[in-house]
């Protein structure tokens, strides 16, 4: 059996529902371009309408005087039905003018059908203007049925059979038009909401992408600027042995390849994850490796000693952090050796004491015995060292210092503390 060929959708049948919203959409923006041509035409309609029952015999089977002179009729039903063109902006208005027309046509006893079109008027009252209007319109549209049932009596029916009838025409078109108008504003009310939510969307997709260059700039910082740094450390180390030990300064350009090579990977890993924003979902995914953690910590210090700096470290507690936290301490840590390898000076050493405490909670203190150097030559402009290192410990409101140390010490030191994660 062949398979079934799907129909292409410019050839599904059209559901009845969405084409009479399309037609209405389309019918609605011609009006709005052109509201005073839709005014005319519909006018124009009853004014028509009007005409051809005034000037046949179609009144006199309804009148309570046949014998009305047919002038008078025709100009009633002008009067009572060229008003309507001011049905949207001056309904109240355009009521107020067939009002004389209406008890004319229920005095004489002509009756016209015209006298209708007020309850169109009373459903645009409804719909545009404060619903207070509704009261003395409905006292406009019933003066007439009451005039004629002073005059004519029982006629047409029993007086409160007349009056009941016109007064529930009356509440049909008002509620009809107050029916609109909330559908109006329950449908406005949620195209602002759609607008909003919008632009929250677009906001917090901008803050997002904000937030994401700012996390690729730390790690960026981080990665090159410590990794730049243990190198040149290495080649000065390297150049100076190279006279007198060149053994040394072989194990120097092996230290040199070891730390270039292991950059490389984590920019490569970082920009594998930048990457994948770009693929169609067609090609494979990138290998994507863990961030740094805590026990990544001996081969960063592995690297610094390799670069001239001796590091001691004294540790207390037991590790068990959350990733987030492991990255952040190893950071701080890696931004803070970094900096002291800038600028600390040759015989400089550092120590690394790491606490930690219950609840995710740590405290990390880096101290060095190098030269003080001034604020500014240890936070360049427009750097990210110090900043990110904070950016990084607000994350999980914890707190950073960094200065020198108090007289009569000699370095820097660098303290963070995190406290506990906040229960769930």
């Amino acid at each position: 059996m062949e398979p079934v060929k799907p129909v292409p959708e410019d050839r599904a049948a059209e559901p009845v529902t969405e084409y009479v919203q399309r037609v209405n959409r389309r019918i609605r923006a011609f009006d709005h371009r052109h509201p005073l041509l839709w005014d005319l035409t519909l006018t124009g309609f009853w004014v028509l309408a009007a005409l051809v029952d005034g000037t046949g015999d179609g009144w006199r089977s309804v009148a309570h005087d046949p014998g009305v002179p047919v002038g008078l009729v025709l100009v009633l039903s002008l009067a009572l039905s060229v008003p309507v063109v001011w049905r949207r902006s001056h309904p109240r208005g355009a009521l107020l003018l067939t009002l004389p027309a209406a008890l004319v046509s229920a005095w004489s006893g002509a009756a016209l059908q015209a006298a209708l079109l007020q309850l169109l008027l009373v459903h645009h009252i409804a719909l545009r203007l404060p619903l207070r209007n509704l009261w003395w319109a409905v006292a406009v549209v019933a003066a007439p049925t009451c005039v004629s049932v002073a005059r004519y009596g029982d006629s047409a029916g029993s007086w409160n059979q007349q009056l009941g009838s016109q007064l529930v025409a009356i509440g049909v078109a008002a509620l009809i038009g107050i029916t609109v108008r909330t559908r109006r504003g329950y449908t406005e009310a949620l195209e602002d909401r759609a607008r909003r939510l919008e632009t929250e969307r677009d906001q917090q997709v901008r803050l997002a992408a904000a937030a994401e260059r700012a996390r690729i700039a730390r790690e960026m910082h981080d990665i090159i600027g410590h990794n730049l740094s243990v190198i040149t450390g290495l080649a000065d180390g390297g150049r100076y042995a190279a006279a007198k030990s060149p053994d040394r300064a072989a194990q120097a350009l092996d230290a040199i390849g070891t730390t270039s090579r292991q950059a490389l990977g984590e920019l490569r890993r970082l920009l594998d994850v930048l990457r994948d924003d770009d693929q169609d979902g067609t090609g494979p995914e990138p290998e994507l490796a863990p961030q740094p953690a805590l026990t990544d910590l001996d081969r960063l210090l592995d690297g610094v000693r390799r670069a001239g700096l001796p590091v001691r470290t004294s540790v207390k507690g037991e590790p068990a952090l959350p990733e987030g936290r492991q990255l952040t301490l190893y950071r701080v840590i890696q931004e803070a050796l970094t900096n002291t390898l800038k600028h600390a000076g040759p015989d400089a050493t550092a120590h690394i004491e790491l606490s930690y405490g219950s609840g995710g909670a740590a405290t990390l203190t880096v101290t060095d015995t190098g030269r003080t150097a001034p604020l500014p030559s240890r936070t360049p402009s427009g750097g990210r060292g110090l900043p990110g290192m904070r950016e990084r410990t607000s994350l999980y409101g914890g707190t950073l210092e960094a200065g020198p140390r108090p007289a009569p010490e000699q370095g820097w030191r660098v303290h963070l503390h995190l406290p506990e994660e906040s229960p769930q």
